[in-house]
């Protein structure tokens, strides 16, 4: 500001007294807005230039001084001071870089600690791995569709099984931010969408490590990673170089400002689908100083429209659910993780274990086309190891796990055997513990009321309130070393998470069967009325089943229905013995699931929407009925077209061939007329 000042006063002496008046007449006169008579009319020139500098600020001002030379015909003095100007620009930006190449190298080497290792298993007992040792590049598709999303995420999984390999425009992840060849443009803002579990933020952590480690993206100077669950602790206003400067560097006179140049600063916002704060994007107040103290509200809106540090790169990732939160006219470029193919399962699985063992998992798990789907999520792979590899490593195993419920079930129990390993056979002082069946009802209340919220990630009052004494935190993460999370997002406040929506999606399940099972209770009755009902006269399992169908259908974005395919599962008889050992006070009474099926087929005759369909269909399989075995017997006969099926059957045949590896032609089952405007085929673009 010295120097434009300094710029101004000695183009403006050269003026004479007159000219000087003429100067000022033109300031006054400016449009759209310029400076009043009375605040210049007696001004000498060092007056005028404050007045100018202070009114417009440094830049504008030397503009304004040059257009106004020129509207009076002294060209030779605009075009000198623009000259200078110039000058001047320039060896300032070359000493500016200077300083900002010392300042991002040292920020470099505060990213390369923070990022160059990963966390494997819980906050409290997992160990650290360095990221370049076990990171996979995963599939990322370029996705112009946007819009809102209607179905749950292993749905979506479901649906892109078929379309993983076809050939949609790839793109990776060290590339979104170039200049792309066929436009010779670079995107400036691109939002990332993947289903929880999937690879976002390890993707992000890799585009960061290589960025640090000088290996790509040099053309960036810094990058700046400010993920929801930190931003989500800043209550307070700020301006944004202060709180850059408070999570990146000792004070704020390490980074008093950012380079102005085109993509040479990057913004990476993780995870949308945990903030907890509104974006307002269509207020009137738009913030342009990164000086000026607002909420962290604003500042993100601002960067993301463009208001604040406009030449800026923006990276946003989140869930589908949760991506419609910022319009699309702010975004350059949708793109889409999609986790592993079925190549980079396997490989997963014989980089885990010995070549025999992966080779039986492997085949366990291609048994049920439903968990071989699940494998596309990396976490699923995980889950699938923990359950199976002990499992299959045993000379004799006759238990064979084909549903997500038996799954789900194995996992918690092997969750119970690592807390008795770790505390009661092991010698020495034991700690004084809560029992497992107590916690995993607590964590599974927590989830329950958070899922019904739309959470995944809960702070210190939102356990408290489920009976969970935070005190109590390093025991029961330590209990449960694979289920619950605790991170430290600032020194002054811990946040909470299961480590995958679907472990909060069945522990949620669990405890809403358990309170049935042992009290009669409905949770899902919303009325004071119905709630009396239940303290009088105990819920039938049909109505309670009944209710959780009715609510997951009812739901916009499908948030219930894997938890309904739990809540279903967990009622088979088989599911309660395993339940038995976890949960000693869980009454096993044999009920009749026919009632629910039967619910559930007159249902699919009447649905129209595919997703729900499709989720219903699941259902059966997790309670293991027989339409699904008496369509495949269907299938594989040899008079397919001489018989009649319901609605529902052909739901189900086409549900099987979706999930099936095989093509087929819809004409050879067209003999029913239901059949011919079948929602279900909708869903496969390989059905003819």
């Amino acid at each position: 500001m010295a120097s434009v000042k300094e710029l101004i006063v000695n183009t403006l002496n050269r003026l004479g007294k007159d000219d000087l008046k003429k100067f000022q007449w033109f300031l006054n006169n400016r449009k759209p807005q310029g400076i009043p008579k009375a605040e210049i009319e007696n001004a000498d020139v060092l007056d005028t230039v404050d007045k100018i500098v202070e009114r417009f600020g440094p830049e504008e001002a030397v503009k304004i001084t040059i257009n106004i030379l020129r509207k009076m015909n002294q060209n030779l003095l605009a075009e000198e001071s623009e000259n200078k100007y110039k000058e001047d620009s320039t060896a300032e930006s070359q000493h500016d870089l200077h300083d900002y190449g010392k300042i991002s190298f040292n920020l470099k080497k505060k990213l390369q600690q923070d990022y160059s290792q990963i966390l494997v298993g819980s906050s409290q007992t997992g160990h650290q791995k360095y990221l370049s040792d076990i990171y996979t590049d995963l599939y990322m598709v370029k996705n112009e569709t946007g819009g809102i999303v209607t179905e749950h995420e292993v749905r979506q999984i479901e649906l892109n099984i078929h379309h993983i390999t076809e050939k949609d425009p790839t793109v990776l992840i060290n590339d979104l931010f170039k200049v792309q060849y066929d436009t010779g443009r670079r995107n400036r803002k691109v939002l990332t969408m993947g289903i929880a579990g999937v690879g976002k933020t390890i993707s992000v952590n890799k585009f960061i490590l290589d960025w640090a480690e000088g290996k790509e993206n040099q053309d960036i100077l810094f990058i700046f990673p400010l993920p929801f669950r930190r931003l989500n602790m800043n209550t307070k206003k700020e301006s944004l170089m202060g709180l850059l400067n408070k999570c990146f560097f000792s004070g704020p006179e390490e980074l008093p400002s950012l380079p102005e140049d085109d993509g040479k600063v990057m913004f990476i916002f993780d995870g949308l689908d945990e903030c907890r704060f509104s974006l307002k994007f269509k207020e009137d107040y738009t913030l342009k100083d990164v000086h000026e103290q607002e909420t962290v509200s604003k500042i993100v809106t601002s960067l993301i429209a463009r208001d604040l540090v406009p030449s800026s790169l923006i990276w946003i990732t989140s869930r589908p659910a949760a991506a419609c939160q910022i319009p699309r006219e702010y975004i350059d470029q949708v793109t889409e993780v999609r986790g592993f193919n079925d190549e980079q399962k396997e490989k997963y699985f014989l980089k885990n274990c010995s070549p025999e063992l992966a080779g039986s998992i492997i085949r366990h798990i291609r048994k049920s086309r439903s968990l071989y789907i699940m494998c596309h999520i990396p976490i699923f792979c995980w889950i699938s190891l923990t359950v199976l590899q002990p499992l299959l490593a045993g000379e004799s195993n006759d238990k064979t796990l084909t549903t997500l419920t038996e799954m789900y079930t194995s996992f918690l129990y092997s969750q119970r055997r690592e807390m008795k390993r770790k505390y009661c056979d092991d010698p020495g002082p034991k700690p004084k513990l809560t029992s497992f069946d107590k916690i995993a009802l607590k964590l599974g209340k927590l989830a329950f009321k958070q899922l019904q919220k739309g959470n995944l990630i809960f702070y210190e009052e939102d356990i408290e309130e489920c009976g969970l004494d935070v005190s109590e935190g390093l025991v029961f993460s330590g209990l449960c070393t694979q289920i619950f999370q605790m991170e430290k997002a600032v020194p002054e406040r811990n946040i909470y998470s299961f480590v995958h929506l679907s472990i909060q999606e069945f522990l949620a399940a669990l405890y809403v069967f358990f309170k049935y099972k042992c009290y009669g209770r409905n949770p899902f009755l919303q009325s004071w009325r119905e709630k009396l009902t239940w303290k009088v006269s105990k819920t039938s399992l049909f109505d309670l089943h009944k209710a959780a169908v009715n609510k997951a259908l009812q739901s916009k974005d499908g948030h219930l229905d894997l938890f309904l395919r739990f809540l279903l599962g967990l009622s088979l008889e088989s599911n309660q013995s395993d339940l038995k050992e976890l949960l000693p006070k869980l009454e096993i009474k044999p009920k009749n699931v026919k009632d629910i099926t039967d619910y559930i087929k007159q249902t699919i005759e009447t649905e129209k929407s595919v997703d729900r369909i499709i989720n219903l269909l699941h259902c059966l399989i997790e309670l293991k009925d027989d339409t699904m075995e008496d369509i495949q017997e269907y299938l594989s006969s040899e008079n397919i077209s001489a018989q009649h099926l319901s609605s529902a059957q052909w739901s189900a045949l086409m549900f099987i061939r979706l999930m099936s590896d095989e093509n087929f032609e819809l004409q050879e089952h067209s003999r029913s007329e239901e059949a011919q405007g079948l929602p279900v085929a909708d869903d496969s673009r390989r059905a003819l």
